[in-house]
């Protein structure tokens, strides 16, 4: 019996996380479905934020010693309005 792990997919992943949020908004699943469903998102929302600091960590590899411009942090506009 093979204990491969199933491969990860972002996109998928995103996918469940709507719909997770979609059913806890509507507020009719029971306290333990609640739990359940905020249970998974957060394993979901923690494997794309793995994913994503992955995929972050290939482009620094890929585009390091090149001439493509370094990546900066993104800092929003502030609106005092």
């Amino acid at each position: 019996m093979s204990t491969k792990k199933a491969k990860f997919n972002f996109e998928d992943a995103i996918e469940q996380l709507e719909e997770l949020v979609e059913a806890l908004e509507e507020g009719e699943l029971s306290l333990e479905e609640s739990l359940k469903a905020f249970e998974d998102g957060i394993k979901l929302t923690r494997e794309c934020q793995v994913a994503l600091e992955k995929a972050e960590q290939r482009i620094q590899l890929l585009t390091k010693d090149s001439d493509l411009p370094e990546a900066e942090a993104f800092e929003p506009d502030s609106d005092d309005d």
